[in-house]
């Protein structure tokens, strides 16, 4: 449950900063010599086999690093050596090895040289690299040596991707060298497989630990929680968690610390959100322990760099579905683990768990995980263990296996909705003994009566009688209306459209108030910290300045930093500090240069967090200096400009590149299956760069998709895992044919940060020919050149479309169900125009999403992600009208798509209620971000008041205007100055006011007379009539010269009538 963390922290030979051999450091002679032995001979037994028929082979550490990590080359450092040496390469041939390292490390390494000779007669040489050299001579002099013998073949790690300039200096060595290539991943991984008495010491040690924490901590902690009902997260408990591991005399675990790390950051997840992925994480929800409810929680622990892994499945009072799955699953786990024995395939311990399943409760099988775990020791997962239906390899004593199983996506009747989904999970590590296996984490107990806890015996019983009974009630509810709409007649369409919103409305309310009583519209921005101007710093010390050569203003490229004369000295200013430089000459012939420095406190500067640090330090704002040189005055200004530009757009791209999401590598299609292709593509957003633009090929491989051009710097890896919506729209109306990739993390096209990538090919030339008459109609060129169009873009269209059927197979493969994708098209005869940025464009619907894909910047929302949508600027006589989509994450700022033709309105109201999406209308537009803003800070009072009722305009009509002005929680801002004095001066819209007013004063007197027509229906009910006649509408014009007359007004003009819009020209 780490994979996706890439990391360890494996005890580093290097990082106390020890000099010599005498660091604290030794390397074990004895176990070297025995390792090597078992290295060499298992390479000279299974060269072919597993190891690629490799003469020699490399293994290149990359530096050292924060992130957990599992590397085959750090393993095998630990694994042979004791330690991890960063930076070092290490080469095994049949007569010597090589060590590519620095001074200090070639002094910790001398013991190997007595050891191999003795263990396996070979010779060892030593190649040690000064600090700043690149290592190339030593490079040659290695591969010199492979060379020697006949039929040179290297192996090397080929799915681990070179880190620092010596790892990679070293790869680009290697490919380019000539010498035949091969990978050995598999006789690594075939090596570590089989673990010796110390290796299980330590296995066994991490797995003390790990089942410890289970049950001295975590179960301990659940109890409390729940016992005392409070409001925990599971980030929180997962931070807790982690502290108790990494300090095992918490738990009164007798290890030392300094040996004692986590696998992966602890899983904790409840409330209908699950996920059993290796790559599972705790997110910021509250723990959720109401009836029916489940707690999953996953631990793993390394001792010595050893991994051991657990996992729990918590039952809060359960009902009989829950339980009787949980025992199943438990029979499955029992039975896989009876069937981890030497001489076993891997595949029997799935196909023992399946088996049990089947049997016991067969409608559980699509259910039941796809994988019973993975091998596991100095890495999480070790890659040709797979405990899955296929895995035809031989267990053998001392092999160490994570047996998981659980089962997914399951369902069950509650009355809460955070009960009525809920997954099951169990993990031990076992070993693999002589006469069968040993599980070492049993000290956590996984006995049904262990894990089920009883809090409120039988509410959740009586909670579900009555559910019963509602549910007939709505039943019957439904088919007493659909009786009254076929016998009558009488409900229209808009009828029923408001009966089905008014359901919304009351869903929504209960969604919202659950989600804001739990805290969970509070999302981070995400967003990195940039590098501050402490952080940039031109010299280290004052030796690092270079001499004055005269008292004048110098540019240092170099270092970054501008050398301003003062008083008589040469003061270093780094360039990220200048905000504005400019020059400007006078009659007199001088020239002046003025320099403006970025200061705290200045007006519209970026926020600096270090000025709070240095609120009593002293800061130059601003140095003017005079010169008779303007030559040399104007040099400085552009190389200032210069550097400053290059300074910022680095630094840019950097802050940038920070807060990107480390991905998995992409998995080539290889022997496996001929990757899916698809050519002459361009990309959106374009690489940089000012040469000319190439098309380029997108592939399907193993994990993901791999687009790139002839340069081999432009390309670009989009992973499966990362698709959140895939699109496909072929040219119809439009110029291009596309595929459209909305992504959950961002990921770098050239130097640019995006979520959306797009891959597309103009369907004809946008070319017009100049020149020249008028052309027939019936002109055969004319005629034929049509045609050929038509052609080109059936045949681009048809080729996308296979390409887009090729990639939903491949997605339909067990493997990627988790992920649930598929490519979505738009339906263009729901679409509408509108202006969601600053240009109209025509947005258009897809199954899940609202999308536009043809204008940049893209438009793409998620249609699960949307709270409500607000229809603005709805009324009498307006042309268009705007959209506001407020979403569930209340720290996402409201969507605007402005300017939409009244004409689209009923269908975008009929397809808003289709798709179960609450809308309100309104008059004026809102101000979203106080009304935001009122409801995250009392959200009590927003669910006492109604919740998103106080949209309803049907409800509000009766509200004055001066009520409306006072209202400070939810204040509509009327944005357009023009309607406001239009309002007070319009006649007409005084009188539809007072009409109104007198209405809800006589419904409050208790009046029973019959409420009239609003002028919007009757305007609606005569527009529907001329349609069904064929009578065209009546212009606007025409209507307000009938409105005039109608209210008597006179000094109304022609266009008075509506408020003004911006308008966007196209």
């Amino acid at each position: 449950m780490a994979d996706h963390r890439n990391g360890g922290n494996h005890p580093a030979a290097v990082s106390k900063g020890a000099g010599g051999a005498s660091g604290g450091y030794t390397i074990d002679a004895n176990t070297l010599q025995r390792r090597l032995k078992t290295l060499y001979s298992n390479w000279r037994e299974q060269r072919d086999e597993l190891w690629g028929s490799c003469t020699a082979f490399a293994v290149a550490t990359p530096p050292p690093s924060d992130d957990l990590r599992y590397l085959k080359s750090s393993a095998l450092n630990i694994w042979l050596l004791g330690y991890e040496f960063p930076e070092t390469i290490m080469v095994f041939s049949e007569k010597q090895i090589h060590f590519l390292c620095s001074q200090k490390k070639a002094s910790l390494l001398d013991v190997v040289t007595k050891s191999a000779k003795e263990a396996v007669n070979v010779d060892v040489v030593m190649h040690v690299k000064a600090k700043n050299d690149d290592g190339l001579t030593q490079m040659d002099a290695i591969l010199n040596s492979i060379e020697s013998v006949d039929s040179p073949v290297l192996g090397y790690i080929a799915r681990e991707a070179p880190e620092g300039k010596l790892l990679e200096t070293w790869t680009e060595k290697i490919k380019s060298s000539g010498l035949h290539l091969s990978d050995v991943t598999n006789g690594l991984s075939n090596l570590f497989a089989v673990k010796d008495s110390g290796e299980l010491t330590n296995v066994k040690k991490a797995a003390y630990l790990t089942a410890s924490a289970m049950k001295q901590f975590v179960v301990p902690k659940l109890e409390k929680v729940i016992d005392e009902e409070k409001k925990v997260t599971h980030s929180s408990l997962m931070d807790d968690t982690e502290k108790a591991i990494l300090e095992p005399a918490r738990i009164k675990v007798k290890l030392k610390a300094d040996n004692v790390d986590i696998c992966y950051p602890p899983i904790f997840q409840s409330g209908g959100n699950f996920d059993l992925r290796p790559s599972a994480s705790s997110n910021d929800d509250h723990l959720y322990y109401d009836s029916a409810s489940v707690i999953i929680c996953a631990l793993g622990s390394r001792y010595n760099s050893y991994c051991a892994n657990v996992a729990r499945t918590f039952l809060i009072d359960s009902n009989t579905t829950q339980s009787k799955a949980y025992q199943v699953l438990l029979k499955a786990h029992e039975a896989a683990v009876g069937a981890v024995m030497p001489g076993n395939k891997g595949s029997d311990v799935y196909k023992a768990a399946l088996a049990v399943v089947q049997k016991e409760a067969p409608e559980l099988t699509p259910n039941l995980t796809k994988s019973a775990g993975t091998g596991i020791g100095l890495e999480f997962r070790e890659s040709g263990l797979n405990l899955n239906e296929k895995n035809e390899r031989v267990m053998k004593m001392g092999m160490v296996f994570n047996v998981s199983l659980g089962f997914q996506n399951m369902q069950t009747k509650s009355s809460k909705a955070k009960s009525q989904n809920y997954a099951l999970l169990i993990a031990d590590t076992v070993i693999v003994t002589a006469s069968g296996h040993e599980v070492v984490t049993a000290l956590s107990s996984k006995a049904f009566k262990d894990v089920a806890y009883s809090f409120n015996d039988g509410e959740e019983e009586e909670d579900e009688r009555p559910q019963v009974k509602v549910d007939s009630k709505v039943n019957e509810a439904l088919y007493s209306k659909a009786t009254l709409r076929s016998d009558n007649h009488e409900m229209s369409k808009e009828e029923l459209r408001r009966q089905h919103q008014a359901e919304l409305a009351r869903q929504k309310n209960e969604e919202t108030a659950q989600r804001l009583a739990g805290g969970k519209s509070a999302a981070g921005d995400g967003r990195s910290s940039s590098r501050t101007s402490n952080d940039l710093i031109a010299y280290k010390n004052i030796n690092d300045v270079p001499p004055p050569r005269d008292l004048m203003i110098q540019v240092d490229q170099r270092n970054e930093a501008i050398l301003i004369p003062l008083y008589g000295s040469m003061v270093p200013f780094h360039v990220a500090t200048v905000k504005t430089v400019s020059s400007q000459a006078d009659t007199s012939r001088n020239c002046y240069i003025r320099i403006i420095f970025n200061v705290p406190g200045t007006p519209f500067s970026s926020h600096d967090p270090n000025a709070l640090k240095n609120q009593t330090d002293i800061f130059l704002k601003e140095v003017s200096f005079r010169s008779k040189d303007p030559r040399h005055i104007s040099e400085i200004v552009q190389q200032i400009k210069t550097l400053r530009r290059n300074v910022v757009s680095r630094e840019s791209e950097r802050a940038e590149r920070a807060s990107l999401v480390t991905q998995e590598k992409l998995v080539l299609a290889g022997h496996k299956f001929k990757p899916i292709r698809l050519t002459d593509l361009w990309i959106r957003p374009t690489f940089p760069g000012r040469g000319r633009k190439l098309p380029g090929t997108l592939e399907a491989h193993d994990n993901g998709f791999r687009y790139s051009t002839s340069r081999a710097d432009e390309r670009v890896d989009i992973l499966f895992g990362n698709i959140k919506h895939a699109f496909f729209q072929a040219a119809e109306k439009e110029m291009i044919t596309l595929l459209h990739f909305h992504l959950h993390n961002h990921i770098m096209v050239g130097n640019k940060k995006t979520k959306d990538v797009q891959f597309y090919v103009e369907v004809m030339d946008v070319v017009q020919t100049l020149g020249g008459g008028k052309r027939s109609a019936y002109d055969p060129d004319e005629i034929e050149e049509e045609q050929r169009e038509r052609d080109r873009k059936n045949k681009i269209n048809m080729d996308f479309q296979n390409f887009v059927n090729r990639v939903n197979d491949l997605w339909g493969q067990p493997k990627f169900k988790s992920l649930d994708l598929e490519f979505d098209q738009p339906l263009r005869e729901l679409g509408f125009h509108g202006v969601p940025h600053k240009a109209s464009a025509f947005i258009v619907p897809t199954s899940s999403c609202l999308v536009e894909l043809i204008e940049t910047p893209f438009l793409v929302v998620t249609l699960s992600e949307i709270e409500i949508v607000n229809l603005e600027r709805v009324g009498l006589g307006q042309k268009n009208f705007d959209m506001a989509i407020v979403f569930k994450d209340f720290k996402r700022d409201v969507l605007r798509i402005d300017s939409i033709p009244s004409s689209s309105l009923d269908g975008i109201k009929e397809w808003l209620d289709t798709t179960d999406i609450k809308y309100y209308e309104s008059r004026l537009n809102m101000n979203w971000r106080a009304i935001l803003k009122t409801i995250t800070d009392d959200p009590q009072n927003f669910i006492d008041e109604g919740g998103w009722e106080f949209l309803n305009l049907e409800a509000s009509d009766s509200d004055s205007d001066a009520s409306q002005e006072s209202d400070q929680g939810y204040e509509p801002s009327d944005v357009e100055p023009e309607s406001e004095s239009e309002d007070d001066g319009s006649e007409s819209a005084s009188l539809v006011e007072s009409d109104d007013d007198e209405e809800d004063g006589s419904e409050e007197d208790g009046s029973e007379e019959e409420e009239g027509k609003t002028w919007e229906e009757l305007e609606r009910e005569a527009s529907n009539a001329d349609k069904e006649k064929g009578v065209e509408s009546d212009s606007e014009e025409e209507r307000k010269r009938r409105k005039m007359k109608a209210f008597g007004k006179s000094r109304a003009g022609p266009s008075s009538s509506a408020p003004k819009r911006p308008k966007f020209r196209r």
